[in-house]
């Protein structure tokens, strides 16, 4: 209800005024001459044409940090905790609101009276999980966007380290972790790599909006490392599974890891005549010792059930996995198992499983790591490591034409000398 001419907007009010001056003009010429009709439209005047603040969006926008909440960051934007309840009284939005991470980011879209219109959880440049709130309720919907993907080479050539070169190259320290985690069942990237070893690959990037937002796939890499050659093709099976194959169709990948801590030093190696250097006697030492900082993650070195988590003696804080009825590893002196690990959970190969600690008689931090073939410990960093399963037989025509191609590929850029583009 309008109470006053100044609850009218301005436009509105100048229209008026107008008005009002036009008909006193008339009113004047009404005396002075004959009568004269003026047709005027006025505009109509509605509740929306009065003001449309309340149209009006306000978007406040938090980046999540270690430690925030889903309600702390609703303080923060002084939202009420009512709101916050209708939000996740659904239990599919309470779980996936559950899972923020620091480095995602909430926004929030209120009205000028502070009323939650909607709450967007962005998890990803490419996905972000919407909340509209209609009627009292969260309705939710996930929305995707779908980036581009642009091939790229890279190559380099080692002098000092793989990171380097990597750096060289133009590539982050993750992509040239994943360039060695390929490799990593063939190569020691602590003991084996020398000055003069190369490395060469296709790979992609994901661009949205104009900008490279992260990357995509290793397709092909090749490393040369002492004067051998190791070539590894990416191929997706039928399905849906991705992994690497050399070009004749064998896994790259073995059954177990070559290392369960990612570039750590060894510091004492496998052997049955060394002094101990707590008890000062000659003790066998049947597993390898990679010196690594507290708190550095240690990876189960193939699939397999956790048969024991718990405190062993001279050992500390010990992990053992039992790998199918041949294999068991063992990792001792950790700081903590992975939250997700105990006694008869089953992991997978790669999956954390404990960090590296001086638990139990250790000089330092560091990971004693055991490989053992029907109970009996064995070299883990000489030992020949059974493959898994290479590419099936009704595939292997196809995938031996793909892998010449991409193979191709790698020689041709090689060849060229250069990083050309291949959008």
């Amino acid at each position: 209800m309008l109470k006053s001419i100044e609850d009218l907007p301005k436009t509105h009010r100048y229209s008026i005024f107008s008005l009002a001056a036009l008909i006193s003009i008339l009113v004047f010429w009404n005396y002075s001459s004959d009568p004269i009709t003026v047709e005027i439209a006025i505009p109509e005047i509605t509740p929306s044409t009065i003001s449309n603040r309340n149209n009006e969006i306000i978007t406040k926008r938090f980046t999540i940090k270690a430690g925030d909440s889903l309600s702390t960051i609703f303080d923060q934007a002084r939202i009420s905790p009512q709101m916050l309840h209708i939000v996740i009284q659904n239990k599919e939005n309470e779980r996936k609101l559950r899972a923020i991470q620091p480095g995602e980011a909430i926004e929030f879209r209120l009205n000028t009276e502070g009323l939650l219109l909607a709450l967007n959880y962005i998890k990803s440049p490419t996905l972000t999980e919407n909340f509209t709130i209609i009627e009292d309720q969260a309705v939710h919907k996930s929305i995707v966007r779908y980036p581009e993907y642009r091939t790229r080479f890279a190559f380099g050539t080692i002098d000092s380290s793989l990171f380097l070169a990597g750096q060289d190259a133009g590539m982050t320290d993750s992509l040239t972790m994943e360039l060695a985690q390929i490799f990593g069942w063939d190569i020691d990237f602590v003991m084996d790599i020398r000055q003069g070893d190369r490395f060469s690959m296709i790979y992609q990037e994901k661009h949205l909006d104009g900008k490279m937002i992260g990357y995509g796939p290793i397709l092909a890499a090749r490393f040369t490392n002492n004067g051998r050659t190791y070539n590894a093709i990416r191929y997706t099976d039928l399905t849906g599974n991705s992994d690497f194959y050399s070009p004749d169709g064998k896994s790259m990948r073995k059954a177990f890891l070559r290392t369960p801590v990612d570039f750590g030093r060894i510091s004492s190696h496998f052997s049955l005549g060394r002094r101990h250097p707590i008890l000062n006697k000659i003790r066998n030492h049947k597993g390898t010792d990679y010196a690594a900082p507290t708190g550095t993650p240690i990876k189960a070195a193939g699939d397999g059930k956790v048969v024991f988590a718990g405190t062993k003696g001279g050992y500390g804080r010990t992990l053992i996995i039992q790998h199918g009825q041949r294999y068991s590893t063992l990792y001792a002196h950790t700081n903590a198992f992975h939250r997700s690990v105990r006694s008869g959970k089953t992991v997978k190969q790669g999956q954390i499983v404990a960090y590296v600690g001086s638990t139990g008689l250790a000089t330092g931090p560091h990971l004693h790591y055991e490989f053992r073939v029907n109970g009996v410990a064995v070299n883990p960093v000489t030992v020949k490591l059974p493959s898994a399963k290479p590419i099936i037989k009704e595939l292997s025509q196809e995938f031996s034409e793909y892998a010449l191609n991409m193979t191709g590929q790698l020689d041709t850029y090689e060849r060229v000398g250069f990083a050309p583009s291949m959008e």
